[in-house]
């Protein structure tokens, strides 16, 4: 690829590296040897990893590959449920905690292996006396409590696909997916505890049930007690399940049996129902997690702080930790109720010793101060994750010296909702990491940085992140849209799987990713990545968090606007000198091109509810354009204070 038009301008630059210690290497789970072997044998590689599950049938055929659809383990029959559940209390295992439940008001409840087999059993029963078989959909609505655990489990036991929208979602975005899945049952509760108080659920089912559908029933856990309307199809949980048989034999289903649909945001209206299998996607995310976050789980205890609403939560909160058998923490509320330490305040109370969450959550801890995770005894951890969305460098260095206390590796993890499981991430006790890159694809998988013509990188330049082999849990498709499913992922390289998300190659070769190549900008005829901007920004310590948009610009095609959170203890009142700071910093940083041409100090930045910053609003800003659909945001009105505060700003100017 020519350097003067490359696909991405590879900017920043990175040369602080962290070698894993000593203690950490002699105990890691991962070897050197799983890379070479890999390479040398892939399949034979995943068919070793999908021995580590119980199959009730082995399989005949590791991978049957007819581009673009792969069918894994072919021939193969398990049950999920009895991966997660069963087997850990037959071998003994039973005593073990599974979960350590946390509720926002400070009420709690200890789950033990056996514990949440026997509910799971008794809630599978409930379903079936529900009319729930094989293959029927499921939809599932329930705020970050124990029951949505079990009832995707016991879902999976019976061989019901289960579909989980978020709990935050509206009552048309619950509607369109249990129309889109054609599910016969929803599972809600009357609501759930966040910021401090109750909020409903139950009521936006029944505001998205007087739309089409063929619901039959809604089972209704009791978790808030609030006063909730009911109709002749709704069941309380506890009145069905608690009165169930504790005894149920678990079916085994084909490794192909779809196990989930999740649906994720779509360029149209419609969002996609990505679903995945069975015996490939629980064989990746066991492996994962076991080599990734060196899971020990006769003493760790897990914390992914993410909900189940999202793939994250049913990869690496539901199946790949339990199907390991480990201990973990469950929180159903916010990180600042009652007060700012809260998350801090439960590692301290349970002894996490492994944390997993969003760059996106760091940099909000970043913003607050440092006296809040100093005010606990965080000694325990001894493993640090990220998972969401590219972390900037600063961001890393603050989680790994102010958690980790500059002792625990920092794995930066890469990976979607159509890849199932971890695609790219360091492995603790192997990989020499850097601050902010997520260094190489795991063994068995390969990814690529190609420029326009699907040719691979140099070390050095950026380009389009792509997958040229099939992996075990990947996407079977997208939920009834066949040729959606080929357009959306198959169709801008032939034969390769096209993330949509843009990444580079430092001179190590190591990986960078610079999120959505959507969100790439074109300065003077430059690509720039909004990812390496916001790093430069946040890499000031003025700055918590930095949002960036391209907008707009006669002269330049488009000007770089950046929105900045400052961090706690910066004042507001010396905003120009501020600014000018910022943008000569950035300069000095990645280089004059990068220079912001505006930057708008905020409060905040529009996320949608899973943290995500929603920059096509902000551009609108930037634009002057009326603001687009903002229904998705964790709050609506931040995009009113935001467009007030531009607009004042360029009254100053």
């Amino acid at each position: 690829m020519n350097q003067d038009h490359e696909s991405l301008e590879n900017l920043l630059s990175e040369n602080r590296h962290f070698l894993p210690s000593s203690e950490f290497v002699m105990q890691a789970n991962a070897q050197h040897g799983e890379y070479a072997y890999a390479n040398m044998d892939r399949l034979a590689f995943w068919d070793n990893q999908a021995c580590d599950l119980k199959w009730e049938r082995k399989w005949d055929t590791v991978l049957e590959w007819n581009s673009p659809y792969a069918k894994w383990f072919v021939g193969g029959k398990l049950n999920a449920s009895v991966n997660a559940l069963d087997r850990h209390v037959d071998e003994g295992r039973g005593d073990r905690v599974a979960f350590h439940f946390e509720g926002e008001p400070g009420d709690t409840k200890t789950i033990t292996y056996s514990q949440l087999l026997t509910e799971v059993k008794k809630t599978a029963n409930a379903l079936i006396e529900l009319g729930i078989s094989a293959g029927d959909r499921v939809a599932i609505y329930m705020p970050m409590i124990p029951e949505a655990a079990i009832a995707m489990l016991a879902c999976a036991r019976i061989g019901a696909p289960h579909s989980v929208v978020f709990g935050g979602f509206s009552a048309d975005a619950l509607l369109s997916r249990i129309q889109d899945a054609d599910a016969k049952l929803v599972i809600t509760s009357d609501g759930g505890f966040r910021k401090g108080s109750a909020f409903a659920l139950k009521p936006a089912v029944d505001e998205a049930l007087k739309g089409q559908h063929n619901v039959e029933k809604v089972l209704v856990v009791a978790r808030t007690h609030q006063e909730t309307a009911w109709t002749d199809r709704d069941i309380w949980w506890h009145e069905i399940v608690d009165r169930q048989s504790p005894d149920h034999v678990a079916e085994s289903f084909d490794a192909e049996h779809p196990l989930f649909i999740l649906y994720t945001s779509g360029t149209t209206a419609k969002p996609k129902g990505i679903f995945h299998t069975t015996g490939g996607y629980l064989t990746q995310v066991a492996y994962t997690h076991k080599v990734v976050f060196d899971i020990k789980p006769e003493t760790d205890v897990y914390w992914c702080t993410a909900d189940v609403g999202w793939i994250t939560g049913h990869s690496y909160v539901v199946y790949g930790p339990l199907m390991n058998g480990a201990t973990q923490v469950m929180y159903e509320g916010t990180p600042d109720t009652p007060h700012k330490g809260r998350i801090f305040e439960i590692i301290a109370k349970y002894g996490v010793t492994i944390l997993y969450t969003a760059p996106t959550l760091i940099r909000t801890w970043m913003k607050w101060g440092d006296e809040f995770p100093q005010a606990h005894n965080l000694e325990s951890l001894r493993l640090l994750g990220s998972v969401g969305e590219p972390i900037n460098p600063e961001a890393w260095m603050w989680y790994r010296e102010i958690i980790g206390g500059n002792r625990c590796p920092i794995v930066d993890t890469w990976w979607q909702t159509e890849t199932g499981a971890i695609m790219i991430s360091p492995l603790p006790g192997i990989t020499v990491t850097k601050p902010g890159s997520a260094m190489r694809p795991i063994p068995g998988i390969s990814a690529k940085v190609v420029d326009d013509s699907a040719t691979p990188v140099a070390d050095g330049h950026g380009g389009y992140l792509i997958l040229d082999q099939p992996w075990p849990s990947m996407l079977r498709g997208i939920w009834g849209e066949d040729a959606r499913y080929k357009e959306t992922y198959w169709s801008r390289f032939e034969g390769i799987y096209f993330a949509g998300d843009g990444a580079k190659l430092d001179d190590e070769g190591a990986i960078w990713l610079l999120g959505r190549v959507d969100d790439v900008m074109n300065i003077s005829g430059h690509r720039i990545s909004t990812t390496e901007v916001e790093s430069a920004l946040v890499s000031h310590e003025a700055v918590a968090e930095a949002a960036v948009v391209g907008a707009t610009d006669a002269m330049t095609g488009q000007g770089i606007v950046a929105f900045v959170i400052l961090r706690a203890g910066i004042a507001h009142a010396d905003g120009e000198e501020l600014n000018t700071q910022l943008r000569n910093h950035v300069a000095k940083e990645i280089g004059a091109i990068a220079k912001p041409r505006q930057i708008l100090i905020v409060n905040e930045l529009p996320k949608t509810r899973s943290g995500k910053i929603m920059r096509r609003l902000l551009k609108d800003v930037a634009e002057d354009r009326v603001v687009g659909d903002a229904t998705t945001l964790a709050d609506p009105n931040v995009m009113k204070k935001i467009a007030e505060g531009l607009n004042s700003a360029k009254d100053e100017d």
